[in-house]
């Protein structure tokens, strides 16, 4: 009787293979030959089960990975998408809260005009300009007797005045009168009024061909306020209507290669002209408009013989 030797599996190479299995069981397990060749077929069948499971595993998995790749994908397309909206919207956001405070800074919170620091700056760019006209104007505005309105009728009644003459500059001194040709910073805003502190205000009016065109609109300004029936804001007004003095200066555009250097002692000096103008007008005459017509020379502001109006 022959004795089946037993496998050692600590001496024995462990097959890694089909064909080294088959190798394996012809030359270790020494079987009849009926049975060893039942038990390769069933070795077959094994791996051949083992392979088709092998490989439908590996599609699947195959699915799987791309299923998850292409959710994962168009997660990441969503999440981008997502996050343009948001960067997109924060941008918005941040451009709108800029813009609001700059125009909070530029801007007076009662009346809505410029500031004066805005509008001196504004001016200064003004001059530092080519401009097309001969002329352009600066003018003043103070409301007669405003401390009585205050203390009389009190600070709301002063404060709605205040807005009314603001609103009337606005209309009066408007954006046709306003067409400088290369500030653009003049022609985006079309509004170069601004509220001087108080009870004034002042504008810029640039572009003239004569200088008697600033008296005009700055006494069309003058006449609607006489004429605003002011009882509609207030029934007290109708013994007190209101009234402005306005002082104004022209200045003969010379070239701007004179000008520019100058430009920020010319916005503030010729403010300062018009403000002694406006003061003149009110102990003068009441509701007056105080012209002068000035010129540069050597740097200055040189006061012209012509009187505009």
């Amino acid at each position: 009787m022959r004795v089946r030797k037993s496998f050692d599996f600590q001496t024995a190479a462990t097959p890694q293979t089909r064909s080294e299995l088959h190798q394996w069981v012809r030359n270790r397990m020494h079987l009849p030959a009926g049975q060893e060749q039942a038990l390769l077929d069933a070795i077959d069948n094994v791996f051949m089960k083992h392979e088709r499971l092998w490989q439908q595993s590996k599609q699947e998995a195959i699915q799987a990975v791309s299923a998850g790749f292409t959710d994962r994908m168009n997660r990441l397309r969503d999440e981008l998408s997502a996050r343009d909206a948001t960067v997109s919207s924060i941008a918005r956001y941040f451009e709108d809260l800029v813009a609001d405070l700059t125009d909070r800074v530029h801007r007076d919170p009662k009346t809505r005009l410029m500031n004066f620091k805005r509008f001196i700056e504004q001016v200064e760019a003004f001059l530092a300009l080519e401009q097309r006209g001969k002329w352009c104007a600066i003018g003043l505005v103070d409301i007669n007797s405003f401390k009585w309105y205050n203390d009389t009728l009190g600070h709301a009644a002063g404060d709605k005045i205040i807005d009314r003459v603001a609103r009337l500059l606005r209309e009066q001194v408007r954006s046709d009168d306003l067409i400088a040709q290369e500030a653009v910073d003049v022609r985006a805003n079309q509004d170069l009024h601004a509220r001087f502190g108080g009870d004034e205000f002042c504008f810029l009016i640039p572009d003239l061909d004569e200088c008697r065109a600033a008296w005009v609109i700055a006494e069309r300004f003058r006449e609607a306020v006489e004429r605003y029936h002011w009882v509609a804001d207030d029934p007290r007004l109708a013994d007190k209507p209101v009234r402005v003095d306005v002082g104004i200066v022209c200045l003969m555009l010379s070239d701007v290669a004179e000008r520019r250097p100058i430009a920020r002692q010319l916005a503030q000096e010729l403010l300062e002209r018009a403000d002694k103008l406006m003061y003149e007008a009110k102990h003068e005459q009441a509701d007056h408009i105080h012209p002068l017509s000035v010129r540069i020379e050597n740097g200055s502001l040189v006061q012209l013989e012509e009187h505009p109006v």
